[in-house]
This record gives C-alpha cells, sequence and structure tokens, in this order.
C-alpha cells in the first residue's frame, strides 16, 4: 500500500505547510480508500445491491483473539498543550424537552471488508469539518492491525434495524495517527474518514438489455412467467426469455418437429464456441451472458460457464448456450427476463444531512462524557444482551487518569465504566452533550473493551486520550475535498 502524507490537492495545503524537520517524525498518516467516483460508486452499490443485504449480513469487528484486558498502572495525563476545540452543527432539533438521552442523528455503523473478504462493521459518528464530510471512528475500524485499509469503506449514519435512512457514504481518504499505521500503537486508535456524498436508493427502472449491460450500478433480473407458445416466439424474436426444469430423453426432438419449443441448454465456453450458427439442437444460442454475482454466488458456482473477478471484489459469472427442441406440452416452465436497475439518488454531503458533532481534545479527566454504539458481541460469559440493530449508550465520568492496558500496546488510555461489548467499538464520547440539539464534542472514541473485576463481563471501555496529536490528525483531514459521484439521474459523474 502506497503511503500518502496527505494529497495536495485533496487538503488543500501548500508544500511549505507540508513541511517537517529532516529529524522529525510526522505525526499523522493518511491514506487512500476510494477518491475516484468510479470506485466508490461500486463500493456503495456493493453495500446497496439486493435491498442492502450485505449490510444486514455483516457482522461486528473484533480487533483479534486475544485475552479481554486489563486495566493496569495508572497514569496522570496533563495534556501537551492548550484546550482546544472545533463546536458541532447540527440539523433542526425537536422543540419538546426529553428526560430521557436522545439518539443524535450523527452517529451509525461504518462497513467494510476485512481481509478475509468477509463484512464487517464498527460504529462512527460524522463530526463537523470544513467540507461538511468528515466521520470519527476508531482506528482497527479503517486500518488492518494499523497497517493498510480495510476495502469497501463506506458509513450510514442513523443506522437502525437493518436500514440506512439517509443512505451511504463511501470513504475517500483516511487519516489516522503515525504510530497507529507504523507500530499498532493503540495511543493512537482513532481514525477520521473524509466521504463523499452519499447514495441512496429511490426505486427501480425497467430498461432494455443494452441498457442493463451498460449499467453500472444496482441491477438485476425480474422473472416473469410466460407460456410455452410465448417463450417460442420469444426465442425466434431473439428475445430475453428462458425455461426451468427437467425434460425426459424422449421429450428431445428436431427443430422441424410440429409444435417443437426451443429451450437452451448451458454448455462450456468451448463447446459454444465449436457449435454451429443456425437452427438445430446444439447450435449456438445468442450470445454469451455475463452477469454480477455476490462473491458466495461467485464461490459456489461450478460451471460450465467461466466466473471473472477483477480483484476488487467485483465478480462476474459469463454463461454459454446452445440450442435444444423439445415436444409441445412438457411440464417445464417458462420465462421472460425483464431487465431492472436500481436508481440512486444524491444524498448530499454528510454534514448537511445530519449534522456533525465538535470535536476537543487537550480536556481535563474526569469529565461526564456520553459514549454511543452498537454492541453486539457476547459477554465473555456467552451472554449476548444487544444485538448491535440499534444504537446504545453509556454516561458517566471518566477516570482522573489515563490507564496502560495489558496484551495491546498501550500507555495512555481513559477508561468509562460501561458494559457495552464489541461492536461499539468506534463509537464516540460525547462532551458537553446538549440533549435537546443532540450535539456535544467528541474527547474520544470506544478502543478496546475491559472486564476489571475478572467475572467475564465486560465492565469498562476505553478510548485513546485526545491530545494534540489528535488535533494535529484532524486538521489535517479536516482540508480533505471529497466529491458528488451521481447525477441528477443517477449517472456516475466523470472524475
Amino acid at each position: 500500500m502506497k503511503r500518502l502524507l496527505v494529497p495536495l490537492a485533496a487538503a488543500c495545503l501548500g508544500a511549505t505547510a507540508l513541511a517537517l524537520p529532516a529529524t522529525a517524525e510526522p505525526s499523522w498518516i493518511s491514506d487512500p480508500l476510494a477518491p475516484k467516483p468510479a470506485d466508490a460508486y461500486s463500493d456503495a452499490q456493493f453495500w446497496l445491491d439486493a435491498n442492502g443485504a450485505a449490510l444486514k449480513k455483516a457482522t461486528q469487528y473484533r480487533v483479534d483473539a486475544k485475552d479481554v484486558p486489563k486495566l493496569v498502572r495508572p497514569q496522570t495525563q496533563t495534556g501537551d498543550g492548550k484546550p482546544g476545540g472545533v463546536a458541532p452543527t447540527g440539523t433542526t432539533p425537536p422543540s419538546a424537552k426529553s428526560k430521557n438521552v436522545n439518539l443524535p442523528k450523527t452517529i451509525g455503523k461504518v462497513f467494510f471488508l476485512d481481509r478475509a473478504g468477509q463484512p464487517r462493521w464498527c460504529s462512527a459518528t460524522s463530526i463537523q469539518s470544513r467540507h461538511r464530510n468528515l466521520v470519527a471512528t476508531a482506528g482497527h475500524c479503517v486500518y488492518e492491525h494499523g497497517k493498510d485499509v480495510f476495502r469497501k469503506w463506506v458509513f450510514a449514519p442513523g443506522y437502525y434495524q437493518g436500514k440506512a435512512p439517509f443512505g451511504v457514504y463511501v470513504g475517500a481518504y483516511a487519516f489516522t495517527a503515525y504510530d497507529l499505521d507504523t507500530y499498532d500503537d493503540y495511543d493512537g486508535d482513532f481514525a477520521f474518514v473524509a466521504v463523499h456524498n452519499g447514495f441512496r436508493l429511490a426505486g427501480e427502472k425497467k430498461v432494455t438489455k443494452a441498457e442493463f449491460d451498460k449499467w453500472a450500478g444496482d441491477k438485476w433480473v425480474k422473472p416473469r412467467p410466460i407460456t410455452a407458445e410465448e417463450y417460442g416466439k420469444c426465442l425466434l424474436n431473439l428475445g430475453d426469455c428462458y425455461s426451468e426444469g427437467e425434460d425426459k430423453p424422449a421429450d428431445k426432438v428436431g427443430p422441424d418437429y410440429p409444435g417443437a419449443v426451443l429451450e437452451r441448454e448451458e454448455v462450456g465456453a468451448q463447446a459454444y464456441k465449436d457449435a454451429k450458427t443456425g437452427k438445430g439442437n446444439g447450435y449456438k444460442f445468442g450470445e454469451p451472458e455475463t452477469v454480477p454475482a455476490t462473491k458466495a454466488e461467485h464461490e459456489a458456482y461450478k460451471g460450465p460457464g467461466t466466473k471473472g473477478d477483477d480483484k476488487r471484489g467485483n465478480y462476474t459469472i459469463t454463461r454459454y448456450y446452445v440450442q435444444k427442441w423439445v415436444k409441445p406440452g412438457t411440464t417445464r416452465k417458462y420465462y421472460m427476463a425483464e431487465y431492472m436497475i436500481g436508481i440512486v439518488k444524491d444524498a448530499g454531503r454528510l454534514g448537511d444531512v445530519v449534522g456533525g458533532q465538535g470535536i476537543a481534545w487537550n480536556q481535563p479527566m474526569n469529565q461526564r462524557v456520553i459514549a454511543f454504539g452498537y454492541p453486539s458481541a457476547p459477554h465473555p460469559d456467552g451472554d449476548r444482551p444487544f444485538s448491535g440493530l440499534t444504537p446504545k449508550w453509556c454516561s458517566g465520568k471518566t477516570g482522573t487518569k489515563t490507564y496502560q492496558i495489558n496484551t495491546f500496546r498501550v500507555e495512555t488510555h481513559q477508561v468509562l465504566k460501561c458494559s457495552m461489548t464489541p461492536g461499539a467499538d468506534g463509537g464516540p464520547w460525547l462532551v458537553r452533550y446538549d440533549n435537546n440539539k443532540r450535539t456535544g464534542y467528541v474527547n474520544g472514541v470506544t478502543s478496546l473493551f475491559v472486564d476489571e473485576d475478572g467475572n467475564d463481563r465486560v465492565d469498562h471501555i476505553t478510548s485513546a486520550y485526545f491530545d494534540g496529536e489528535v488535533a494535529d490528525v484532524y486538521n489535517k483531514a479536516n482540508y480533505a475535498e471529497t466529491k458528488k459521484i451521481v447525477g441528477p439521474n443517477g449517472e456516475l459523474l466523470p472524475g
């Protein structure tokens, strides 16, 4: 993976602003996720395909199989500079006050494919930025063991019970601490991701086969039942139709048999190449058909057709057919293929749609915070009180000291008493939370889960302490420009 010290064009910074002393290590690092519109479109389509099937299939990401860590020696943390922050923005809040905690629209889930190609998710939030396009989450929810970025990374704000009501926002650039990226140091377990404009599904449209083949987004074939007579006419007119069921060997006849019905039989690529052109059993039947496939469909298909993979997770299956003529009146079922495309709509900039939380650094400890997330994993004892389908929260004061943690490279994590389990990783810790406006200041993101009293139950969560290094990474991410990906008709925009 080629490392970038943030793209100059994207960051709007000159070389002078990026200059570092020859002996100094940078405090931040940036990596591309899907900066090109075509790649972003493909990533969004992957998650939205089949009514969000991949979103529903994803499971919470767990760092690895290490034991639940313990808190060890506490340390005093006073920050490395003056306190600072950026104020939040928000959409119109409800007028009535509530005694309960009102969930912010900014929180949601990030989805990605792990190294094994499995769909995973973590928690995250939209935060305020210059271009209204920034997401805050845990570093381990963007970087695999602090190294390469995950594939097909998207953010779904407001995620609730399997639905993404505000669409999905594809990651363009990721920013994190240099030490996390280089040394897998969990003192830097945070990340900011600049996302493109969002995508929403806006219905479906019936199109021609040619339009279907050209469409780069969500598409599917809808079968419409027809009669055997309609099927024969469809084939003679080179229409898009097919049959299902089994024929007996005695049902096979020549094309001149009275009322003979033309069907198609799938063969291998070479058999199709060798077949004659014209009318007769075993003759070519139309052109080969190449259709998109899910990873599961791609792996399950054993031929006789061929499979394609562009190494970016876009799978295809190509099928080859020859003619088969059978007696009329068989028990086969016949269908006309209707080609449908899913229309996507530009959802706008993330911050314009759901607002953005503020961010604060070098804050004093022992402040009251509210931590949000989507816990899902069971406790170490096997009890699973959370489903991951709805957001949860914990509140309380952080410890007066930061802590070291065993089994991970950690020196200065802040700690909150909380029973949320993995799945809440990356969820925001908000200080000065206004329950009516549903906004506050992100002063941490959930990193690790701790069983401190040893009863096989998670009882604390931790976050990297947000200091001047976090501010430095945020300030770089704040300048990253992203793009509108689709036009008014759902077409992919150039770029």
